[in-house]
């Protein structure tokens, strides 16, 4: 298959909604789903758009409560265009029905390199064999635009064919079937109307967060004068219909082009008004897919990869789905990151902690969206800080699962879909999503020396975060260590003690050795800020002298447990139960989900010793084994290469991999060690999507962070590069698998420098400018290159 195509032959109705995440065009701003054009919501398919940032809260009763629930909105339907054979004047189809019509050749071609959706069919009905070709795209330049072009060709037989051009306003959320219980009727106030002779629109208002919503369409038949059109607006759904001859040998062509603006835009007048001028002045397709293409080739020329075989081709695919969702147009908007890109409706369009996945790889190939992203972050830390004073806490706590406004978003109440009960949710302890924030800001101001960021926005969320975890934190007195109470930790299985009705758990060791490290590298940055600055973030911030000291106590006093020789994963562990692995396996197909299968048998995993993805050995993802062991000498442990390895190698023993970020943390921290197993783990982080491996959960959005951790498997894992110190650290790691792989960054000014592993050799190309020269640092010299100039390095045979 071509390295920049991904192909669908024929039509299978189980596999539609996994296509459609998969074939998803989007810019950034907005997004739309690879449904078929004339599809409407129900089993097989899922049209669905969703523009970032847009939400709407809902209340719904589920198991007797009354619950609320932030959801990503799916907007009005603009892609609908569906057509008939005349003078038949059958079903509007193809629906691909025995009854109606027989289906003879079905296509999806997704075009990465142009960021275009083909399809192509061939069908014969009562009027005869129909051949249809439709391109569609959302376009990269300008970010309010979308287009359709639908060719019709007439292989035996002469009449005409009518076309319906429609914008939908009759959708709902449906995209998630565990949701089907709760309210999903996000769209208020549709009002339709019609701009002749060939524009039609559509405005719409969120329920709740009265969000307005406007999309105009214009419908255009190129080089032929129609036999008849006319619009039909409806209470929820304008539509154009045109009526084109078609004859063998000639094909006939149908342009649907549609401009979408919201309320929440910046320097327009109305949202509606803005929509019609856009799509008026709109030009041609032919025009909208030439600067299409070109601002796509601008993109991939600032992302480069190069990886051989099918794992290159597999993280293209990943490039152009994180691209589609955070591009340069999310550095104009107030948006997170979507945790299931803008693809689908899975955890509601919610932001989590994926931005620890994503931002590495951004930091160096776009930094302005890294700095947009965190500037999120920052416009929400004053509702952070209420969050932790509610808690009793001062400081910021932000939130596991963030939406609109910043407050917590996450679920009261969850579905099993396998024993079909609704079941606490304790996901809200996960308080190191702060650490994570923290995490962000410090190693994208490494990456791009942004002083002003960090000495501003970034200093005022690191000292937020660092207060909250040194007030969270208890001093035990019979051990001389504090303490971190009633927490979760990554793995998400274990939300409490067995027969506990206290939920959390005590000294998660990866939230513990976050926090020191959040308080480490606070206390280093008060070191560093200006004088003057430094005491106008305290007198804002009321900290003082005092509160600095218990910073500095705690972050070398704070516990991390241990047993058996490894790491415990939080105080306890050791004592739960051994699980039935092999049992277990045997039993099922796939127990990645462990906790719902036991949920199911009347158990809870809370009582072994089973993780869904790695927690403790997140710490090998966060930081390289020199800093990783400064962290503990810090807290006064001892960390070296054989506490690591038997820490790795009692996890991989339990852990299930019910997450997609499992694999590609698991294979990241393997690599970091030299192990062989790396790249069976590597392989699944690049399955995950495309295999759907976690059981259909794709077709509901793609797994952002695990996509955008692939890419910075290579960027980063593979290479061990850090940026710290003015300098690039470089210390590369051998996987046979993948030996050979380049890509280019953006590094302190410098644009396109490459980086190139071939045959034992190492070479850095940093283009000609006027920056000064990059230092480069490796476990056994260092060197320094100069614009313009190239260095070839042969590594170490390991």
């Amino acid at each position: 298959m071509p390295e920049w195509t991904w192909e669908y032959e024929g039509y299978d109705p189980a596999a539609e909604r996994l296509r459609e995440a998969l074939c998803t065009l989007g810019n950034g701003y907005f997004a739309t789903r690879g449904a078929v054009p004339e599809s409407r919501a129900g089993v097989v398919h899922c049209p669905g758009t969703y523009a970032a940032g847009c939400y709407n809260r809902l209340e719904s009763t589920v198991a007797g409560q009354r619950v609320a629930n932030e959801d990503l909105v799916n907007l009005p339907n603009w892609l609908l265009l569906r057509f008939r054979c005349r003078p038949a004047d059958g079903p509007w189809g193809p629906w691909f029905s025995p009854d109606t019509c027989a289906l003879l050749d079905h296509r999806h071609t997704l075009d990465l390199r142009r960021g275009t959706l083909t399809r192509t069919l061939r069908y014969r009905d009562d009027a005869g064999v129909v051949g249809v070709e439709q391109v569609r795209l959302v376009h990269m330049r300008h970010p309010h635009l979308a287009a359709l072009r639908t060719v019709f060709t007439a292989e035996d037989w002469s009449g005409e064919i009518e076309v319906e051009s429609a914008l939908d306003g009759g959708v709902t959320n449906g995209n998630v079937h565990r949701y089907r219980a709760l309210n999903r009727r996000h769209l208020t106030r549709v009002a339709t109307g019609v701009e002749e002779p060939d524009r039609v629109w559509l405005r719409c208002r969120t329920s709740a967060s009265d969000i307005t919503i406007a999309m105009a369409a214009r419908t255009a038949v190129p080089g032929q004068r129609p036999v008849s059109r006319g619009s039909r607006p409806a209470p929820r759904r304008a539509a154009h219909r045109v009526v084109v001859r078609v004859a063998p040998g000639r094909a006939v062509g149908v342009e649907k082009t549609v401009a979408l603006h919201t309320s929440r835009d910046t320097a327009i007048s109305n949202p509606l008004d803005a929509a019609l001028d856009r799509v008026t002045v709109a030009p041609d397709f032919p025009a909208l897919m030439t600067s299409h293409a070109a601002a796509w080739a601008q993109l991939w020329r600032r992302a480069e990869v190069e990886v051989p075989g099918e794992a290159g081709r597999v993280l293209r695919l990943h490039q152009f789905h994180v691209l589609q969702t955070l591009s340069p147009h999310t550095a104009e908007l107030d948006v997170g990151v979507p945790a299931r890109g803008l693809h689908g409706e899975a955890y509601r369009g919610h932001v989590f902690w994926d931005e620890l996945f994503v931002l590495p790889y951004l930091n160096l190939h776009f930094p302005e969206v890294s700095r947009a992203l965190l500037t999120y972050r920052h416009r929400r830390l004053p509702q952070a800080c209420r969050a932790a004073a509610a808690a009793g806490r001062t400081g910021a706590m932000y939130p596991w699962q963030s939406g609109s406004d910043g407050r917590e978003e996450t679920q009261e109440l969850h579905l099993n879909p396998r024993s079909g009960r609704w079941l606490p949710d304790h996901s809200r302890l996960q308080h190191h999503v702060g650490s994570a924030v923290a995490y962000n800001v410090w190693q994208y101001c490494e990456a791009t020396g942004d002083i002003e960021f960090l000495h501003t926005k970034g200093a005022e969320m690191l000292l937020h975060i660092a207060r909250f975890w040194a007030d969270t934190a208890e001093f035990a007195p019979g051990t001389g260590r504090y303490r971190i109470r009633g927490v979760m930790g990554p793995d998400e299985y274990h939300d409490g003690y067995p027969d506990s009705v206290r939920p959390g758990l005590d000294d998660n060791a990866y939230t513990n050795v976050t926090a020191a490290w959040v308080l480490g590298r606070a206390l280093d940055l008060v070191r560093r800020l200006p004088s003057w600055h430094r005491e106008e973030l305290f007198d804002r911030m009321g900290l003082d002298g005092d509160e600095l000291l218990k910073w500095e106590e705690v972050s070398r006093r704070l516990r991390v447990p241990y047993h058996q020789g490894v790491i415990s994963q939080f105080e306890g562990y050791g004592d739960l139960a051994e699980l039935d692995w092999d049992g277990y396996r045997e039993r099922y197909d796939s127990i990645r989900r462990l906790d719902r299968i036991l949920e199911s048998e009347g158990d809870a995993v809370n009582r072994y010793k089973a993780s869904k993805q790695a927690d403790v050995l997140m710490l090998g993802y966060l930081f390289s084994p020199a800093e990783l062991r400064k962290v503990f000498r810090r807290l006064g442990y001892a960390m070296d290469d054989e506490i690591w390895r038997r820490t790795v190698d009692y996890y991989l023993r339990r852990t299930s991999h019910g997450s997609t970020l499992s694999g590609l943390v698991h294979g990241w921290v393997l690599a970091r060690v030299g192990r062989a197993e790396a790249w069976r783990y590597s392989r699944e982080a690049l399955e995950s999507d495309i295999a759907d491996l976690q059981g259909g959960t794709t077709g509901e959005g793609i797994h952002l962070g695990a996509m955008a951790g692939t890419l910075d498997m290579v960027q980063r894992g593979l290479t061990g590069l850090e940026t710290r110190e003015d300098a690039l650290w470089l210390d590369p790691v051998p996987l046979p698998a993948l030996s050979e792989y380049g890509f280019s960054l953006r590094y302190r000014g410098h644009w396109g420098v490459g980086v190139r592993l071939r045959s034992g050799r190492l070479r850095i190309d940093v283009p000609d400018s006027e920056q000064s020269p990059i230092r480069v640092v490796l476990a056994d010299r260092a060197v320094t290159v100069a614009p313009g100039e190239t260095c070839t390095l042969v590594l170490p045979a390991g």
